[in-house]
């Protein structure tokens, strides 16, 4: 009868430490998205080497992170949003150097960024300035 009763403690122990475990580690993984903003604008502006696009009323066409998590939002056409990063340096690498680039290549397959010379290291310095950000109007290497 002893061994019963110890066992049932044991087992009562246990569930509560069980069920404690799930409330914090439930209670640790709420999400609060109380700040938002809807973006407003539309049509495409140009001034220079600059060019802005906007969409009326699209919510927040952006790429946020934050520990593990990443969102992105907004409702441009193409899937998620494109960024500069080791993808395009493959496309880049694969072009290293090659010349003539023009139309008829498209430019190199893209890699002939300034559409001067070929691919080289006037090109490298313009990827190196787009490294990690979003892929600029027209990014010949998506």
């Amino acid at each position: 009868m002893k061994n019963k009763t110890i066992a049932a403690i044991a087992r009562s122990t246990i569930a509560v430490i069980l069920l404690t475990m799930f409330a914090v580690s439930t209670a640790s993984g709420e999400y609060d998205l109380s700040w938002y903003t809807i973006d407003g604008g539309g049509g495409r502006s140009t001034g220079g080497p600059y060019i802005l696009t906007g969409t009326i009323g699209q919510p927040d066409a952006a790429w946020s992170s934050g520990g593990d998590y990443e969102l992105l939002g907004g409702f441009w056409p193409g899937g998620p949003l494109c960024f500069v990063d080791f993808e395009s340096y493959a496309r880049f690498a694969e072009h290293w150097l090659d010349e003539p680039c023009d139309e008829g290549n498209n430019f190199c397959g893209g890699a002939d960024l300034n559409h001067e010379d070929g691919v080289n290291e006037l090109d490298l310095k313009l990827f190196v300035e787009e490294w990690l950000c979003y892929c600029p109007m027209g990014w010949t290497l998506k």
